[in-house]
């Protein structure tokens, strides 16, 4: 029965296109990528012709593709995120109502394909917030005055540090709290997914799944 619990979870992990599981976020310190622009939507993080696929890799290639790429395919080089140090950034600074638009879970799969972890913003389109926790990327919420403050440091190409256990971002002299949900948190902190929640009753699971055989062999 525990053979046939784990062929359940592979079978989920092969639909979700994916065989790892959430890197637990702690701590991270990075030069973010300033993206001074307000109410970018889902749309424009991933256009629809990135859409056609359910793997979660790969799609890094298409984040902001309207704004990093010319119509020849040729790079910008005025975008942020094709210039160094912003090109290894993991942390992206931008404005308000971030992530409007359609609900496509896409868009936090390429942040996350691209190597961006966190976002700080004054504020996020809900579903994008809630998207953005189911895949390991930490939506930050800061006042306007406080982001305006870390988007300078970014332009300096200075580093921020993001510390999850103490809800804390330290950027010089700026030392932020920000809040996040207790039960989020703890799923951050020990990189735990839907299937990761789900694999901590695999023991229980198999139980009942071995009283239902000798119940219900019919079934099995």
């Amino acid at each position: 029965m525990l053979q046939k619990a784990n062929a359940i979870v592979e079978m989920m992990c092969r639909f979700l296109g994916r065989f790892d599981f959430m890197t637990p976020f702690t701590t991270l310190t990075s030069i973010p990528a300033p993206l001074p622009l307000i109410n970018i939507d889902t749309d424009m993080i991933i256009p629809k012709q990135f859409l056609r696929t359910i793997e979660r890799t790969g799609l890094g290639k298409g984040l902001f593709y309207e704004m990093r790429f010319f119509n020849d395919g040729a790079k910008n080089p005025d975008f942020v995120l094709n210039r160094a140090p912003y090109d290894h950034s993991k942390i992206l600074v931008t404005g308000e109502n971030f992530g409007c638009g359609s609900s496509r879970e896409h868009a936090p799969w390429a942040l996350l394909d691209f190597g961006i972890r966190a976002i700080i913003a004054p504020s996020y389109s809900d579903i994008f917030f809630n998207n953005c926790f189911k895949n390991g990327i930490l939506p930050i919420c800061l006042p306007q005055d406080q982001v305006d403050e870390i988007m300078r440091f970014a332009n300096d190409q200075r580093e921020v540090a993001i510390d999850l256990d103490q809800q804390k971002i330290t950027a010089g002299n700026l030392v932020a709290s920000f809040e996040i949900d207790p039960f989020r948190k703890h799923c951050l902190l020990n990189g735990l997914d839907e299937i990761g929640l789900t694999l901590q009753k695999e023991s229980i699971i198999a139980q009942y799944e071995e009283g239902r055989a000798q119940q219900l062999p019919w079934l099995s």
